[in-house]
């Protein structure tokens, strides 16, 4: 093993100043022109419009795939809700407001709840691809209450970057995500009771680090907090939110697309 895969941090790419990382963050960190992430926002927004969605669950990431561990293929997701919007000239205008929880900047172990917009999002993406899971209608009207009236409610804003899904005491981005999936499902605001049906019917996906890996990480980057983790550590991820709510009837697709920008000019930057 190289001594880049000796700290946790390493393995998952979110650790090194001389590199630029979005994972659950505000900070735009794309390779491409401007012009270009807005297209990618325009390109998703037109996407969920012909999917006829008020409600979508988006996943972006911050670092190249081959800077992530297996399985993990995005680094932050998102609820897009189609809105009636104000422009900054007053006008209203009807799109999608894109509902983040983001790590804060100067205190890194702690999160908070953003809405903006679709190009802080994109701007944020390195490598021109997009998760998407598209709920059910029903789905997508209970979570809609849920932004509108509980986010707070179930936001937990001690952060972990490995957040574990079967035990409250932390969140990252996906774990919020998935914590309203279950609330809507459920018909509960009761977080201790949404961990406890997590546990018996949702399965994280596993991120293998050796113990070495386990005791540095923390010492690496002070968003890995690891109190919550028994055994394998377990994390909430596009892959399994999408898998969980394919199975038990609660998204409609979970699919993934690719910039036009992208298929039309040949590869570019991936960060």
């Amino acid at each position: 093993m190289s001594w880049r895969g000796l700290t946790l941090a390493l393995a998952l790419g979110l650790a090194g100043p001389q590199i630029a990382e979005a994972g659950s963050s505000a900070t735009p960190v794309t390779p491409f022109p401007v012009e270009d992430s807005a297209d990618f926002s325009k390109q998703i927004e037109r996407e969920l419009a012909s999917q006829g969605a008020r409600v979508a669950m988006v996943f972006r990431t911050g670092r190249a795939r081959e800077d992530l561990p297996a399985g993990i293929r995005y680094t932050h997701g998102a609820f897009w809700v189609y809105s009636e919007l104000e422009t900054v000239d007053g006008r209203r205008i009807h799109g999608y407001a894109v509902h983040n929880l983001y790590h804060g900047e100067d205190d890194r172990r702690t999160s908070y709840l953003v809405q903006d917009w679709p190009l802080n999002f994109t701007q944020g993406d390195v490598v021109g691809e997009a998760g998407i899971i598209i709920p059910t209608p029903e789905m997508q009207a209970r979570l809609a209450a849920i932004l509108v009236s509980d986010a707070e409610t179930l936001h937990q804003p001690d952060y972990s970057l490995l957040s574990n899904p079967h035990d409250p005491r932390f969140q990252n981005c996906t774990e919020y995500m998935l914590d309203l999936v279950a609330a809507a499902a459920w018909e509960t605001r009761d977080r201790n009771q949404i961990t406890a049906n997590l546990t018996a019917w949702f399965e994280p996906t596993p991120v293998e680090v050796s113990l070495l890996e386990r005791l540095l990480g923390p010492t690496v980057d002070e968003r890995i907090r690891l109190e919550d983790q028994r055994g394998t550590i377990r994390t909430a991820t596009y892959r399994s939110l999408a898998e969980f709510m394919t199975r038990y009837g609660l998204s409609e697709r979970a699919y993934e697309i690719t910039a036009d920008f992208l298929t039309e000019a040949g590869p570019g930057p991936t960060g």
